[in-house]
């Protein structure tokens, strides 16, 4: 696209676009006016002044070589002083201020109307002198300069200004009450989106409103959604438990040789369930707070190595807090850490805390997941024997989706790729601050 190089230079805020669209006409509108008001302004009437005051000063010089004086001469009706000088005493040169435009025509005109015209002098902007070669010697002829240019040209463009800024102003004040609603309901998706929930109320112009009615009712149908999935698994979770519990009790009466395999068939369903009921609670369990992140994965490490997972923290560096729901984070750290341990033989983590991200690496020797199957993998219920090789039990197949609705719930994202240090699987929590 021919203007597509005009992107990275366009705002990137809708205020900062709406301004742009209201204040870029505006300005082009004034220095158009400029323009024109120049050409005729500054040039037409400029030199239509100064043609008929060249007529005036030809009648002055013609009477000055006639030897015309006295009360009834045209200077002194004219108001035009005249000046004889020496011979040689005429100005090699014209003067003039170099941002006086005007003064320019003027002495194109003069020389192109006045006969015998040696120079000019504009020194400020209330005298003008010329000074011609005439029959009756060098002369030097002055008058006021509002008589060959117009007084006050500026104030236009003072009026220009003033009013432009003004009406500016006023149209900013304008936008900035119709944008709010917009902006409301931006920030109320996306708090949703991190699964917080702010209050809102449709307001402004129609089409904002029906956007605003269209998210609630999509809001209310999720929630719902949601409620009734927690509700559903919770119940079948729960219930499922009595008959564990008898079939625990029931095994127990049993001889070793024969309760072991029964007993360990009762403990993956047991396992089982403890992973539904951990994807039930979801992302959104426990109220975002400010948490250090460091010492949030620190403690979570040390309670794995309590428990007898191979985990180390190798890296952990930044200060400062991040609104977090801890609980939420700490199972998914710990899901990836559990895969990690399950499919290789040590994991280690590394926390880096930065002004504008967060970001929680949680890296494996196992045999890592092709980069063709890592989308597939952090879907509910997916397993990837053949790329994993499962030494440790077997999965549900919860973990990573778990992260994943962790960091989406965060704001930020679940990143697989390969690890440099150790081969294996490497797993980044990103969160944005």
């Amino acid at each position: 696209m021919f203007f597509g190089w005009l992107k990275r230079y366009m705002p990137r805020s809708l205020y900062g676009r709406a301004a742009l669209i209201l204040i870029l006409p505006v300005v082009l509108l004034q220095l158009v006016v400029s323009v024109v008001f120049v050409q005729r302004h500054f040039e037409g009437v400029t030199r239509q002044m100064s043609q008929s005051t060249s007529r005036e000063l030809a009648l002055v010089i013609a009477s000055v070589e006639s030897g015309h004086d006295g009360a009834a001469h045209p200077a002194e009706q004219l108001q035009i002083t005249v000046r004889r000088l020496d011979d040689g005493a005429l100005p090699t040169r014209d003067t003039r201020r170099w941002y006086d435009f005007s003064g320019l025509i003027i002495r194109d005109e003069m020389r192109r109307l006045l006969p015998g015209f040696a120079g000019i002098a504009l020194p400020d902007d209330r005298r003008v002198q010329v000074y011609v070669q005439s029959n009756a010697g060098p002369l030097e002829l002055g008058f006021d300069r509002h008589r060959v240019s117009a007084r006050n040209p500026h104030q236009l463009f003072a009026n220009m200004l003033f009013f432009g800024i003004l009406l500016t102003v006023i149209a900013f004040i304008y936008m900035r009450n119709q944008l709010r609603p917009i902006k409301r309901l931006a920030r109320a998706a996306e708090a949703f989106g991190r699964g917080r929930h702010v209050p809102y109320r449709p307001t402004g112009a129609v089409e904002v409103r029906a956007a605003g009615h269209a998210f609630l009712d999509m809001r209310a149908r999720l929630e719902r959604q949601i409620e009734q999935r927690t509700l559903m698994l919770s119940g079948v979770s729960h219930d499922l438990r009595t008959p564990l519990t008898r079939l625990r009790l029931g095994l127990s009466l049993l001889d070793e040789d024969e309760r072991a395999p029964l007993e360990h068939d009762v403990d993956e369903m047991q396992r089982l369930l403890d992973a539904f009921l951990s994807f039930v609670r979801d992302a959104s369990e426990g109220e975002t707070e400010p948490v250090d992140p460091v010492d949030l994965v620190r403690r979570i490490v040390e309670d794995c190595q309590r428990a007898g997972d191979p985990v180390t923290l190798v890296h952990a560096t930044g200060e400062g807090s991040v609104g977090l729901r801890s609980l939420a984070v700490r199972r998914a750290v710990e899901n990836l850490i559990a895969n990690a341990v399950r499919y290789g033989n040590r994991a280690e983590v590394s926390v880096e805390l930065t002004d504008k991200s967060l970001r929680i690496r949680i890296e494996d020797d196992g045999p890592g997941i092709p980069p063709e199957s890592r989308d597939m993998a952090t879907r509910p219920f997916t397993r990837l024997d053949t790329a994993r090789n499962q030494n440790r039990g077997s999965g549900v197949g919860l973990g990573l989706s778990i992260a994943t609705d962790v960091a989406r719930a965060h704001g930020g994202m679940l990143r697989l790729g390969e690890s440099d240090r150790l081969g294996g699987l490497r797993a980044d929590i990103v969160i944005a601050r």
